[in-house]
């Protein structure tokens, strides 16, 4: 004790907890892993993709600190929350906050835009209910989500004596009443609805899931007693004809059961038309773009807003024109706005928009729809809450916060990372990129490889011991491409002329075919308008995007690829049954689990237990199903191999079924070769899944291939197999078109079409299109310079 201060020079108990505690770890394919991670430190999870990174981030520490946060709360608001089980680890200890910052897209509803996502719209909206001139009521008046409401009638007051008086209630909507606020209207195809010369009773129905025997569709149109089942549609009266595509919901009897008719064009309005359109499966989107032609709102101009809304103005600006301003643009305006009584809430809105540039962000506008965000711009619209908080000693985990960014941004990126660490706050990232791993205090490589082969701590340390280090990602960690000595010729060109979606000026290319081709530029330059807007859709284009795969855990790798569709019927010809036996999800099912494997006991705001069927053991299937066997093993044996082992097993032998060996190969081809067949998407990584989708869009035939971003989660040892497998593509014949902003693949390419100069207004020009050598040698643009650094030209 120092009797000059009073104070003890020995630290503080609680100093001590510096630690982020892991301890025999085994979500997934997780082996026992233990693992100290520093606090305050900036920590890097590198690895092969499907190593374990995003099992130990996100499944077992965030897991684990956003469950205990949940059990704060009294368990009427546990009720409402999302349950979360205790992750299987034996100890986890200094766990902090965790806010989980991942690349999940954004928004599944047409309503959705960044200005929602981020709440700068609910700013902008209180701004103009207090300066806009003329005055048209509170915030809901600007609002496209809100719809104007008015009422009237008699309402009984029970105080004292009851008493009967008239009441009226209005409340003003900025929603425009012809689109309800999604800014386009659709007209449907009708003929791609259903067969006019058949009958409801012979199938008329052509929509996707509409089965004739289904009770809440098909059925309740032929015996709601409404409509002639046996008449075909065709000859339907005016009468029938405006019952059947038109008529309000109306109760009817069907077998004793009381159920809703409803015209056919409001249902299919409510059951496709409603959600986003990349939210949909791809056979229902396939559908969709099938049957029905969206088209700018011709009331509103797209805006999603009513006439009232638009003529509110402050300094001539409407909402709707500032919500359709590049951020940049509007935090500009903003400023310039002098309101001594509206003071805070400027400053707060022009703090949130200047973080749109300060992330990379200010090319957008925010009545961008956000389910047209990709995953980086969709992580970096996310880390927008987080900049300007004052919240310290939180942990904040990020995924590939380097997705979707040119060279030129990445730096950005990490000083923001930085920042959020020098603020007191331990930063968890699952990050390839070596421009990023090289910022980190501390590094944690797992591996060695995917999958079963993974799930360990390989290294731990600084990145200059990993450098040292004999672990694959040390060993790759200065891989430099070089660029090619000799690039391939062109066999023609898809000609792209006038070419102005978004913010591309009229640009005019020719896409070299036969080669491969990489599109890029700096973030926001129009890359994806160009491609998506001008290439994609075309006769034997191919496109393999970013958008999410939608599958519950029942779906797998082989009922994704359609691999099991041959296997069941490989099953059924070699055992003389039903093919729908050899389905979890159909007549091989176990009863007791109905399939899943597992039984789940709802424990209400608790965690659901799941615990293996005693029935089935977690095989999934009857036991009679499983007696059935082709070349020696049963449906769920084959449904455990890994990828390798099927490809090896449907090869020869009496299991032989080339069309099951041919999917298999295309696994393999792209890495795949670790998965098991049977394990479930949702425990899938983000590099994996975009892989599966590329493996199954291989199958498709085209002559033109378009791929966005592919690096995406690939380790630096895997981009090495991408650029083989792009070689394999285009040697086979195919063009391949790809939007990428990794150095190693656009040195690889045979031509390079580069984009910008800057994001939004600053871009939509053509400022290179040649042969790396030429954009090295010229270095006339920012993908030019960096392109010239990482070769050492």
């Amino acid at each position: 004790m120092s009797r000059a201060t009073g104070r003890s020079t020995r630290p503080h108990a609680a100093d001590r907890h510096d630690l982020i505690r892991v301890h025999g770890a085994r979500v997934n394919n997780l082996k026992d892993v233990s693992i100290e991670i520093p606090k305050r430190r900036l920590t890097v999870f590198t690895g092969v993709s499907g190593s374990g990174k995003s099992s130990l981030v996100f499944h077992t520490i965030a897991a684990e600190s956003q469950r205990l946060i949940n059990e704060t709360y009294s368990a009427f608001v546990q009720g409402f929350m999302p349950t979360l089980a205790r992750p299987e680890v034996d100890v986890l200890e200094g766990l902090t906050t965790a806010i989980i910052v991942d690349q999940q897209r954004m928004g599944g509803d047409t309503r959705s835009t960044v200005g929602t996502a981020t709440d700068a719209n609910a700013m902008l909206r209180i701004l103009f209910s207090r300066l806009g001139t003329p005055h048209i009521g509170p915030p809901s008046a600007y609002s496209f989500n809100t719809a104007s409401v008015k009422a009237s009638g008699a309402i009984t007051v029970e105080r004292g004596n009851k008493k009967t008086v008239k009441a009226t209630f209005n409340r003003t909507g900025g929603m425009c009443t012809e689109c309800e606020g999604r800014g386009t209207v659709s007209d449907i195809d009708l003929t791609q609805l259903y067969d006019a010369s058949k009958s409801l009773a012979e199938g008329a129905f052509t929509i996707p899931g509409w089965k004739s025997d289904s009770f809440w569709t098909v059925r309740v149109y032929a015996e709601s007693g409404l409509l002639d089942p046996d008449k075909p549609i065709a000859k339907f009266t005016k009468k029938e004809m405006r019952d059947f595509l038109y008529r309000e919901p109306t109760k009817v009897k069907v077998e004793g059961v009381n159920l809703t008719y409803e015209g056919l064009i409001p249902k299919i309005q409510k059951s496709f038309l409603s959600k986003d359109k990349d939210a949909l499966q791809p056979h229902i989107r396939a559908f969709v773009e099938r049957a029905v032609t969206f088209t700018t709102c011709p009331a509103c101009d797209g805006t999603r807003l009513s006439e009232g809304a638009r003529s509110s103005k402050i300094a001539g600006i409407s909402i709707a024109d500032a919500c359709a301003m590049q951020t940049s643009d509007l935090a500009a305006w903003i400023r310039g706005l002098d309101g001594p009584s509206v003071a805070p809430l400027l400053t707060a809105l022009g703090e949130t928009l200047d973080s749109f540039v300060e992330i990379g962000l200010g090319y957008l506008a925010l009545d961008r729809p956000a389910g047209t965000l990709s995953g980086g711009e969709a992580q970096r619209v996310k880390m927008i809450r987080h900049l300007g908080s004052s919240l310290t000693d939180t942990t904040y985990v990020f995924d590939e916060p380097t997705a979707g960014l040119h060279p030129h941004d990445i730096q950005r990126m990490n000083n923001l990372l930085l920042r959020l660490r020098d603020k007191g706050n331990t930063v968890l990232v699952v990050e390839h990129k070596p421009e990023t791993i090289a910022v980190a205090d501390h590094v944690v490589d797992l591996g060695p490889g995917a999958g079963t082969a993974g799930g360990t701590v390989c290294f731990e340390g600084t990145v200059d011991e990993l450098r040292a280090s004999d672990t694959v990602t040390g060993r790759h960690f200065d891989d430099r491409s070089t660029l090619k000595a000799d690039t391939r010729k062109p066999t023609g060109a898809l000609e792209v002329r006038g070419a102005s979606a978004n913010n591309l000026r009229g640009v005019d290319v020719d896409i070299p075919l036969g080669v491969l081709t990489v599109v890029t530029g700096v973030a926001g330059s129009g890359k994806s308008s160009l491609i998506h807007g001008s290439v994609a859709g075309r006769d034997g284009v191919v496109t393999v995007d970013q958008s999410a795969i939608r599958g519950s855990r029942r779906s797998n790798p082989a009922t994704y690829t359609g691999l099991l569709d041959p296997v069941r019927k490989a099953f059924a010809k070699a055992n003389d049954v039903k093919p729908g036996l050899f389905s979890a999800n159909s007549e091989g099912a176990c009863p007791t689990c109905n399939g899943a494997g597992v039984v789940f006991t709802d424990l209400a705001m608790m965690a659901g237990v799941a615990t293996v069927c005693e029935e089935c053991e977690g095989k999934r299937f009857q036991a009679s199903v499983l007696e059935y066997r082709l070349g020696g093993r049963d449906i769920s044996e084959v449904l455990a191999m890994s990828v390798a082992e099927a490809e090896e097993f449907f090869g020869s032998g009496d299991a032989r079924t080339p069309a099951a060996h041919r999917v298999l190969e295309r696994l393999v081809d792209v890495g795949l070769g670790y998965l098991g067949l049977g394990q479930p998407l949702t425990t899938l990584s983000g590099g994996e899944r975009q892989r599966l989708k590329l493996a199954t869009h291989m199958g498709e035939k085209g002559g033109v291939y378009v791929l966005d971003e592919p690096t995406t989660g690939l380790h630096l040892a895997d981009v090495e197999q991408l650029l083989g497998l792009l070689d394999r593509l285009v040697d086979s014949g195919t063009s391949v078109v790809v939007i990428e902003h990794h150095q190693a693949v656009m040195a690889h390419a045979d031509w390079i079409i580069d984009l910008g100069p800057g994001a939004g207004h600053d871009g939509g020009t053509l400022v290179f299109e040649g042969t790396p050598a030429d954009l090295v040698a010229a270095r006339s643009t920012l993908t030019g310079e960096h392109l010239a650094q990482y070769v050492g030209a």
